[in-house]
């Protein structure tokens, strides 16, 4: 089964999604966006897929933490069956890409328009979704919306998250408009297919056209404090120092050591990452007296993500020894590597071998609200190709053709677990 796309008008709803929240920086090479959940920006990309929505002859509905659902239930289908889904985000990181969530949204309307012109009569309702707060950091830790459909996270807990300016998620939804009823319930859904850009180079470098992912990363954030003692830089002798941004750099080292030595002997996929630290006082002419840092650990393996995790504690445990600081270690977030449904990806590859396409299985080093769903029912992630492997940038960038392709596979896919062959 090939069901052709419309690359122009992809192309144009893409383009369309990219004008709110859009950096012009000069150059014509980049192409970014900040979108972020509740702003003005965030409102109009909502408006615009909603009217995107209803011209498809989708029946438009919104949940209490601003979920959006576009539902087709053509005459061929059983409109009590359990539906197919497929979707992503519209907000964005600051100052992020124009692909980054979009693309998986528009593609997934294209798919079922591309099923509309082609007449393709599926046994089951086609959903297009898009998820709140996919990015975090706006409110909350990310993949929100997504969590609380799938019961990870209360709605009422949710719902009073607060951004920098102290604004509860409920209010800015309220503000905007985006505040309906109830829960959006995944596991009612058949599947959930999920399109976005790869982020990293492997389809670029193998030439393919598509990624069915494996497995998506399992993610582990932990926050580590080194407390020492702030005092003159220039009085206070070196050996009588207690130098918390000392013991702290030998700890980022102790983690960068840990990832390699887990990719070295067990996990090629393994990644350890200290992103973040605070130094107080952060003076020149002081001697830093505290350090908090900010880990993250992925992997495919969750025995990885251990072994990573363990060694940072011990890297904490021997610098309070052999330094005399005082150390903690929370791990406020962990979330287990998530496979891929088979059925789903079989499906996938069946509709890329149908369209003339190439696919390559893969894994996902980032997060994406796919595995929230796979919580509750089968999940699959689709990857489009990235140029250089540039991402949450604003010269992120995938080709219109790399695009129109992976939706032709992705409306393929979608058709086949519909029961439209």
């Amino acid at each position: 089964m090939a069901l052709p796309v419309d690359a122009d008008r992809l192309r144009a709803d893409i383009e369309g999604n990219a004008a709110f929240g859009a950096i012009d920086d000069g150059d014509p090479d980049t192409h970014g966006r900040t979108n972020r959940t509740g702003t003005e920006a965030n409102r109009l990309a909502r408006d615009r897929l909603v009217e995107r929505f209803e011209d498809a002859g989708l029946d438009v509905t919104v949940d209490a933490v601003g979920n959006l659902v576009g539902t087709w239930t053509p005459e061929s289908a059983e409109p009590d069956a359990a539906p197919v889904a497929s979707g992503s985000h519209l907000d964005s990181v600051p100052e992020g890409g124009i692909f980054d969530g979009p693309l998986g949204v528009y593609a997934a309307l294209e798919s079922v328009r591309a099923m509309q012109d082609a007449g393709i009569e599926p046994d089951r309702p086609v959903l297009v979704v898009s998820f709140t707060e996919e990015e975090g950091g706006t409110f909350g830790n990310g993949m929100l919306g997504s969590a609380v459909a799938t019961g990870t996270t209360d709605l009422e807990e949710a719902l009073a998250l607060t951004n920098d300016g102290g604004e509860t998620l409920g209010d800015a939804l309220s503000r905007i408009g985006y505040d309906g009823e109830g829960t959006i319930d995944p596991a009612g859904w058949d599947g959930f297919y999920e399109l976005h850009v790869e982020q990293d180079t492997t389809l670029e470098d193998r030439g393919a056209d598509l990624g069915v992912v494996t497995t998506i990363t399992g993610i582990t954030h932990c926050h580590a404090t080194v407390e020492g003692e702030a005092n003159h830089a220039g009085a206070t002798a070196m050996d009588e120092r207690t130098d918390a941004l000392a013991a702290a750099s030998e700890f980022v080292l102790d983690v960068e050591r840990a990832a390699n030595d887990v990719v070295a002997s067990s996990s090629e996929s393994a990644v350890g990452t200290v992103g973040s630290l605070s130094v107080a006082p952060n003076a020149t002419n002081v001697v830093p007296g505290r350090v908090e840092a900010g880990i993250d650990v992925r992997d495919v393996e969750y025995e990885s993500m251990e072994t990573i995790v363990a060694a940072a504690r011990e890297s904490l445990a021997r610098v309070e020894r052999e330094r005399g600081v005082e150390t903690t270690f929370e791990r406020p977030f962990d979330v287990l590597p998530t496979p891929m449904s088979d059925r789903l990806r079989d499906a996938a590859h069946a509709a890329a071998d149908g369209a003339g396409r190439t696919a390559i299985d893969l894994h996902s080093g980032a997060a994406h609200d796919a595995m929230r769903v796979a919580r509750v029912t089968d999940a699959s992630l689709l990857f489009a190709p990235s140029r250089d492997g540039i991402s949450h940038n604003p010269r992120e960038w995938t080709d219109w053709a790399d695009c129109a392709a992976a939706t032709e596979v992705l409306a393929g896919a979608i058709a086949r677990a519909a029961g439209a062959e």
